[in-house]
């Protein structure tokens, strides 16, 4: 499998992460593996490494709160995909996630074929979940008539953006992206953000 050079691996647990990145070498033709313990190494490394194109993370680190350390690597490096690496797979931790900015969510207990699926979904642009997450109102994916603006949005929304950023991102007034936001909840039948993201991970939706 293709598509990836570059990868931060952030877990404490030196074995997990080896584990990991034996996997990261069979599925990712020629791909680096940078592996860091803590978010403030992960935060190093990632400003030394401008070119990451996925950042793994484990929630139980040392050095912070697991959302609130989700939270600020997401803010510190905004240009690689975040995917949540956990152990505690329970429907609230995998949205409270999406949420804090993830663009997927990984059980450990994945086996590896299902976590390659997983990661390759992640990187041709779409979101992972678990399949037990809890989904918003279903309709289908052809039903979904986006613009092309409403997709950038959509996209940013996912990646944890706030109103404010994705207005300075797009060159748009923050007006005008909530009123993007409101027709974006509107055809995907939702009312939350985080709402957002489940519907497209169910659509099989792609950026």
């Amino acid at each position: 499998m293709k598509g990836l050079r570059k990868a931060l691996l952030v877990d404490d647990h030196a074995l997990f992460r080896e584990g990991l990145a034996l996997l990261m070498a069979h599925a990712f033709d020629g791909v680096e593996c940078l592996q860091a313990a803590s978010i403030a190494e992960a935060i190093d490394l990632g400003g030394q490494h401008p070119d990451l194109a996925l950042t793994l993370l484990d929630l139980g680190l040392p050095d912070s709160d697991g959302m609130a350390g989700l939270r600020q690597l997401q803010q510190e490096l905004p240009g690689p995909a975040l995917v949540v690496l956990s152990a505690d797979d329970a429907p609230q931790t995998v949205l409270d996630t999406i949420n804090a900015g993830a663009q997927g969510f990984i059980p450990k207990s994945a086996e590896p074929g299902l976590m390659r699926e997983a990661l390759a979904h992640v990187l041709g642009g779409g979101i992972y979940l678990p399949r037990h997450t809890p989904a918003a109102p279903a309709s289908s994916p052809a039903a979904i008539d986006l613009s092309e603006r409403q997709l950038d949005v959509l996209r940013l929304l996912i990646r944890g953006r706030s109103n404010k950023l994705i207005s300075r991102e797009l060159d748009l007034s923050e007006s005008t992206v909530k009123t993007h936001l409101a027709a974006v909840f509107r055809k995907l039948e939702v009312n939350t953000r985080t709402q957002a993201v489940v519907k497209a991970a169910a659509l099989g939706l792609r950026f």
